[in-house]
């Protein structure tokens, strides 16, 4: 019997070094974990019945100081090991060791936020609101903060995500001073920033709104800093007044066009002017204001005269393998509808590609999550009825929106989703946020209850509206007023990726300056439960054969595969291959113009390209370096990058 008992300890831990494999890095460094903001996270650790013991780590410290309306992110490869970032509206920034919570640097030196003197507005400090960046190539994090002062100004800064230090160079970026557009100037006073930070091509992406309550000459803005050439600031901004960008997830984009959505505008005299729309920008950002590059409903005037913005809910890309056409992007308006709209020529204005009623009450505020299962394509989001819903989007010419599965549940919160391979295992996590404030998880397909919130120790304090959690190493991390939680499988404390895979390179572009504040505390225990060893009670529901399997290891997540050397070169297009990996059910491929894979050819992020072990890769340009990496996946999860293949198509 002790035998048995040391046998299934062993296959156990075996099996939990397959599911959080350390020779690869994970990081989120953005809102809802992707460009897309489609909230997935691929964690093989979260199976249902796993996800199901799901409970509050007592030993994590997380305090910090303020209240919080961003997403946490998760940053490996530093001196300093794992970290979690976290930003308040007393325009606080922590870096946290992501096991202990203790705090590793911080900075409290930004400026005061600003608590009085808004002309409206429904948070108050308010300070850094909308969830922050980071560029892992330079290693630095990007945030809006909103200083206090004589003339309040709204500032976007670089720091050093390892040390806090502030790069220099021209930041912080004055937003008052740089952003113009069209003979308008940006206003601090009157524009809030609630949504994530993008950072697409060396460009970081902030968007604005006004104030709550739509007081003031305010104007939906985007603004693009390049963080090489801070001085270079470039802009975009609703001709009308109004046409705020609100939603939680900000900017979305398909690593080379930005999408946002707009609420309502103001005076328009009937002329559309950039309000109720969803607006795609090209880099800079720059708009063409060509129908490709908009689209607004027919009744875009009668949702301007009742303030029913379409722009409820941030933009979300969707693709539907089979669909005509197959590339989306998502609106959830205040009028309780879901558009969806072909990304790739949105059509003006226009009737969409697809339209449903989808809730009984207004869509505000939040982000929402889309998804893939055996079942097909989903897109779900919490509406202001205490609600959660999904919905199908059919394969189809043109595609369908088909009710999924709708559940009661308190608050506010935006959903995200953890798969334990991309599409198996699905579950939609959401927070009661101003509600319940516990967790809770849904089956993807069924929306049926795998997570109910837990006990008395799962429940969390201070939760604000529209904020959503984030998946990382087998933990779920959420952000509170004062606090950041962290809630732990029943396997244990996960395993932090070595620090040894730090890129070498990483902190070389600048230096940091002695203006920082930031309190570097390392941590030596930040490893200390790698050996812990599994108890029995690690796998929900093991069955007495299951260690009576001798292929129990076979399946652990596939080694890395090694990527050979292009074939079939053209001007337009060439074949990559790589090798085969024993046990991997499938690959996944980038395609990037640089080698630190910081410029994705389009459709070529994370491309899963089934069980083969070669793709072509097409519309590309001539004469033009180009660089693809592999990934080799199964039920266990996926394995590190491959070597890097440089290869340069022809001239013509």
């Amino acid at each position: 019997m002790k035998s048995s008992i040391r046998t299934f300890s062993l296959l156990v831990a075996i099996v939990r070094s397959a599911l959080l494999p350390t020779d690869a890095q994970v990081n989120v460094t953005q809102e809802h974990n992707n460009l897309s903001r489609d909230g997935l996270y691929i964690d093989a650790a979260f199976t249902p019945g796993a996800a199901a013991g799901l409970t509050r780590d007592l030993n994590f410290d997380g305090t910090i100081s303020g209240n919080v309306y961003a997403q946490p992110l998760y940053i490996e490869g530093g001196p300093s090991g794992p970290m979690i970032v976290a930003v308040t509206e007393s325009n606080n920034v922590y870096a946290l060791n992501a096991t202990t919570g203790t705090v590793i640097w911080q900075r409290t030196d930004l400026g005061p936020p600003v608590t009085s003197g808004l002309p409206c507005g429904n948070i108050n400090p308010a300070g850094i609101t909308g969830t922050p960046v980071v560029d892992l190539a330079s290693r630095r994090l990007f945030f809006d903060a909103l200083i206090d002062g004589q003339t309040k100004k709204h500032f976007i800064y670089s720091l050093n995500v390892d040390t806090g230090a502030t790069t220099p160079g021209g930041w912080p970026v004055d937003v008052n001073a740089a952003a113009t557009y069209n003979g308008m100037t940006f206003t601090s006073l009157v524009q809030e920033e609630r949504g994530g930070l993008a950072f697409v091509n060396g460009i970081v992406y902030v968007a604005y709104s006004g104030y709550n309550g739509d007081c003031g000459t305010y104007h939906g803005w985007v603004v693009g800093v390049p963080i090489n050439n801070p001085s270079g600031v470039g802009a975009w901004a609703t001709t009308a007044i109004g046409g705020g960008i609100w939603g939680h997830g900000g900017v979305a984009s398909d690593g080379t066009n930005m999408f946002v959505v707009t609420g309502n505008t103001f005076n328009t005299g009937g002329v559309w002017s950039g309000g109720e729309a969803i607006i795609r920008l090209q880099a800079g950002p720059v708009w063409s204001g060509q129908p490709t590059d908009y689209w607004a409903p027919t009744n875009w005037l009668s949702l301007d005269n009742s303030d029913t913005d379409l722009g409820g809910v941030s933009a979300t890309l969707v693709d539907v393998p089979g669909a005509t056409p197959s590339q989306l992007v998502l609106a959830l308006g205040k009028d309780g509808k879901a558009y969806l709209i072909n990304r790739n020529n949105l059509g003006g204005i226009a009737s969409p590609v697809a339209q449903a009623s989808v809730s009984g009450t207004v869509n505000r505020g939040t982000s929402a999550v889309t998804y893939h299962t055996s079942q097909g394509t989903y897109f779900a989001f919490h509406n202001d009825g205490s609600a959660v819903s999904a919905y199908k989007v059919t394969a189809t010419n043109p595609p369908a929106i088909v009710s999924g599965w709708s559940v009661g549940q308190s608050g506010r919160g935006s959903p995200w989703v953890t798969t334990t391979d991309g599409t198996n295992n699905v579950i939609v996590w959401v927070a009661g946020v101003a509600g319940d404030q516990r967790l809770h998880g849904y089956d993807g397909d069924t929306g049926a209850v795998i997570y109910a919130g837990g006990g008395s120790n799962e429940l969390m304090n201070g939760t604000r509206q529209w904020n959503t959690g984030m998946v990382a190493r087998g933990r779920i991390y959420f952000g509170a007023d004062n606090k950041v939680y962290a809630f732990k499988l029943p396997a244990g404390t996960p395993t932090p990726t070595p620090t040894a895979t730090a890129t070498p390179t990483a902190t070389a572009t600048f230096t940091p300056t002695p203006t920082a504040t930031a309190t570097f505390t390392p941590t030596p225990t930040a490893t200390a439960t790698a050996t812990s060893t599994p108890t029995a009670t690690v796998t929900p529901s093991p069955t007495p054969t299951a260690t009576a399997t001798p292929t129990a290891t076979a399946t652990a997540t596939p080694a890395a595969p090694m990527a050979l050397k292009a074939t079939n070169v053209t001007a337009t297009s060439f074949t990559a291959n790589w090798s085969s990996v024993t046990g991997a059910t499938g690959y996944r491929l980038d395609v990037a113009t640089n080698s630190f894979f910081g410029k994705y050819v389009p459709g070529y992020q994370n491309l899963d390209v089934g069980n083969t072990t070669s793709r072509n890769v097409t519309g590309l340009t001539s004469s033009t370096n180009y660089y693809y990496r592999v990934r080799a996946y199964n039920g266990n999860g996926t394995s590190s990058n491959s070597n890097v293949i440089k290869v340069r198509t022809r001239s013509h």
